[in-house]
């Protein structure tokens, strides 16, 4: 899953996470944001948390992202 990027990303963290306690593999594509309070509640309980080395460039796109990302690997 690839959520929205804005202020509401954190909701969409809670449920895939709360998915994932259903025997549901998520995987989220998701900003490296450590400082935030969705970080440490939910993707600290993660199954795998891989850092993306360098910052995501889209093919269509000149710049790169303004941010670190990671893919997140909630299982049980």
């Amino acid at each position: 899953m690839n959520p929205p990027y804005g202020r509401e990303i954190g909701k969409w963290i809670k449920k895939g996470y709360e998915e994932s306690l259903q025997a549901k593999l998520v995987v989220f594509l998701i900003p490296s944001r450590t400082d935030t309070i969705w970080w440490h509640d939910f993707i600290m309980k993660a199954k795998e948390i891989r850092f993306i080395e360098g910052r995501l460039k889209f093919s269509e796109y000149s710049n790169s992202a303004p941010f670190p990302s990671c893919i997140v690997i909630f299982k049980i």
